[in-house]
Formats: C-alpha cells, structure tokens, sequence
C-alpha cells in the first residue's frame, strides 16, 4: 500500500506515479487525518510511505499519523521523499520510525521536485518544473522496480551537513518557524473556502467571509497555493513569488 500526504501536489504525484508502476492501491494519509480516521491499516504488499521534506527530514504530520497507525501485514517499509534539494539525513529518522513500528526498513529515495515552500523560496519557472518532474518520474519508474522484487532502494548518500540540517535545525524550524500567525488574505479574497477544504488540519475557518489561522499548523502550503484568486499571503515572505501546483504542469 502507497500512504501519501502532499500540501502542494509534489508527494500525491510521486504517489500516483508508483502506483501505476507497481499496481498498488493508494491511501491519502491527509484526508485520513483531517477527517479524523484512525482506523487500522492493513497491506499484504510493502508499505512505501510517500511525503515531502520539511526542512530535511519527512513531513511530520505523516511522521505523527504512521506513529499512531496500527500497521498489519506485510513489516517492509519503503520512504519515498520530495524535496527542493535534498532530504539531508531524514533516512535516519526514517529508519528510528521503522525500529519503533517493528517495521523492516527497506530504505529511502530522495526524489527532487520543484521547490514550493513560498514562504521562504522561489518556485522554478514552469518550464524548469517541467523538467524536474519528468526527471522524477522517470525516477521513481526506476526504482519502483526495487520495491517490485523486495529489494532495498539504493543507499542514500547523505551530504555534508546533512546531520545538523535534519536534526537541530528541524527543531528550530518546527518550534520557531512553523506557525500561521502570518498568513493573511488580502481583499480580493472572494470567501470560497478553498483554503479551509484544504487544510489537512482544519486550522481554516472562515469568519465573516475571510479566512481565519488558528494555532495548529504544519505549514504545507496548500492553503496559500491553492488559493484561485492568490489572495493569500504569508506576510512579506511571499509576495511577488509564483504559487505552485503540481497538476498544473
């Protein structure tokens, strides 16, 4: 089974790539988590768990659900993880998630798209975006063949650094950074609620016709990017910056 969670469309693409590779069945992890689902979760075949990188290390939200599945059936678990550069050491943590589950880790691919965190960096042009999806997928059709025959993914070669990256600063990005304080809509706002549909935490909530941001945020950018009239900002950080929307390439 392929549990994905995806803010802007990178992780749900890689997921839907692998699925038609492998003919595996898909399970979209935010939804589940944003209705509130915690049933258990039941696979004969590996579970390969798909997500992007914040800040070098797998997307907590998907970290936290997984921790509180109850996971049946097959104890191989593959980690397939999006990201603008790279994913820094997030295999290490990947590999602690598999040793508290009493899964068997079968290792992680790091596989570049393009970058959507507007909040802090420009997204590519659309046709370098282009580009970088097609790499991917030919990327992920590669190696879906790993995952077929039970192998594990090829070693990933952490770079230097990879361990401060994932580690203290994915701390201090989570405890200083990951807020919605500064988010905010802008007047031409038109009240479609798109941005509280999809919220995979049902931190949204429309008062008085304009978005509201409560406390709990994983800051995935699905609300500022999915956003039909780029009403949204995330204070100074992200004007002038193109939104970004894997299925519009």
């Amino acid at each position: 089974m392929i549990v994905w969670f995806s803010g802007t469309g990178n992780s749900r693409y890689a997921a839907k790539v692998l699925a038609d590779a492998l003919g595996d069945a898909l399970l979209d992890a935010g939804q589940m988590i944003k209705e509130g689902r915690d049933e258990k979760l039941y696979s004969e075949r590996p579970w390969v768990f798909v997500a992007p990188t914040y800040a070098w290390r797998m997307a907590r939200i998907l970290e936290d659900y997984i921790r509180k599945t109850e996971l049946c059936g097959s104890r191989d678990a593959y980690f397939v993880l999006t990201c603008g550069g790279d994913i820094g050491n997030a295999g290490k943590y990947a590999a602690e998630l598999c040793r508290d589950k009493n899964l068997s880790y079968r290792g992680v691919l790091e596989v570049v798209m393009p970058e959507n965190y507007i909040a802090m960096f420009d997204v590519p042009s659309e046709n370098e975006s282009r580009k970088m999806v097609m790499a991917a997928k030919m990327l992920l059709q590669k190696n879906a063949a790993a995952i077929r025959s039970g192998e594990d993914f090829p070693q990933h070669k952490a770079r230097i650094g990879a361990a401060l990256k994932s580690g203290v600063i994915n701390d201090g990005f989570y405890k200083f950074y990951v807020k919605a304080d500064a988010f905010y809509a802008m007047e031409k706002c038109i009240s479609c609620g798109m941005c509280a549909e999809r919220c995979p935490l049902n931190n949204i909530r429309l008062a008085d016709g304009k978005p509201r941001w409560g406390k709990d945020c994983t800051h995935c950018m699905a609300c500022i990017c999915y956003c039909p009239q780029e009403a949204i900002e995330y204070g100074k950080k992200s004007k002038g910056r193109r939104r970004y929307r894997c299925e519009e390439l």
